[in-house]
């Protein structure tokens, strides 16, 4: 299906997308200066909740996905975009929702953390497979002729790397860490989110009413993977703060990936900028919203933690 949202290319010179992808590495970096090895260690000791956690977000969302674009019949760009979406890990502000929710919040940093790093093997075989699986978006895939392997040592750089280093340094400098933790994070999202507005400000004629029906698509989305992740917390009868901390983990995904990943290896192709850079936007919106709802719920503090 031909349309001008799939004539839309958002474009960034080559030296940018350099900048671009060690922008994202520095937020990904800055993420991981909160991780700590005692973080996984908690995950080994009560693993139901991460299990469950992760199961929702790199097995049941992809899939979910899948089966929302074949009802939905998007664009193909569009479907693309919505499993790459799927495919990638939480976003860096769960654990900050989480707090504001009265959930889990040692949870949810653990589930960032083991989420990161599977992503750096789970997203790009969830890309291949799902948009493979997808007779409308398998001819896309295969005319922009993305290699999984190229997807692959792309995200170790840009996560799996700064992951690494910034619990290292974490841990090694703790005093500096907490000098640079905020400023690094801030600086970080305003000149990545420089790069997003300027790429759309160049294309600003195809951001007609036809786009409005990817936004709604979006939405829906948005809240079946919330969906997801607190239902298979009910299903399985894990306690109500854990529940919290697995939805908004597996309904805030980290969209800032997925725009590298698109303008990396997708030649900015419209539709799926457009779902990626909504997606940004939205959850952003959904996930305060809900977090805000819970928050003025009253539920027992964790053993060990202090209450919200």
């Amino acid at each position: 299906m031909d349309s001008a949202i799939d004539q839309l290319r958002i474009q960034f010179e080559p030296g940018s997308l350099i900048v671009l992808n060690i922008i994202l590495g520095i937020l990904m970096f800055g993420v991981a200066l909160d991780i700590k090895v005692d973080d996984f260690r908690r995950l080994a000791k009560a693993p139901k909740g991460p299990l469950l956690g992760l199961c929702a977000q790199f097995l049941l969302l992809p899939a979910a996905t899948f089966l929302l674009t074949l009802v939905l019949k998007p664009l193909p760009s569009v479907a693309l975009g919505m499993i790459l979406i799927a495919s990638c890990p939480g976003g860096n502000v769960s654990n900050f929702m989480t707090y504001l929710a009265r959930g889990n919040t040692a949870l949810s940093v653990g589930m960032t953390a083991a989420a990161s790093a599977s992503a750096v093997f789970l997203t790009p075989l969830n890309i291949a497979l799902y948009g493979s699986l997808n007779p409308h978006t398998r001819p896309l895939l295969q005319a922009i002729d993305v290699e999984p392997l190229q997807i692959l040592v792309t995200v170790i750089l840009i996560l799996g790397l700064p992951l690494l280093v910034g619990m290292f340094v974490g841990h090694r400098w703790p005093a500096l860490t907490a000098r640079v933790r905020g400023p690094l994070r801030v600086v970080g999202g305003l000149i990545f989110l420089s790069f997003i507005v300027i790429g759309i400000s160049k294309n600003l004629n195809f951001f007609t009413v036809d786009i409005l029906p990817i936004f709604l698509m979006v939405i829906l989305h948005n809240a079946m993977a919330l969906s997801v992740g607190y239902g298979i917390a009910k299903l399985m009868r894990v306690p109500p703060r854990d529940a919290r901390a697995i939805a908004i983990e597996v309904g805030i995904q980290n969209s800032g990936l997925g725009l590298v990943l698109i303008f990396n290896f997708f030649s900015g192709v419209g539709g799926m900028a457009i779902v990626a850079a909504w997606w940004g936007v939205w959850h952003i919106v959904a996930g305060l919203s809900l977090a805000t709802f819970w928050g003025r719920r009253q539920l027992p503090p964790m053993p060990g933690e202090s209450e919200a």
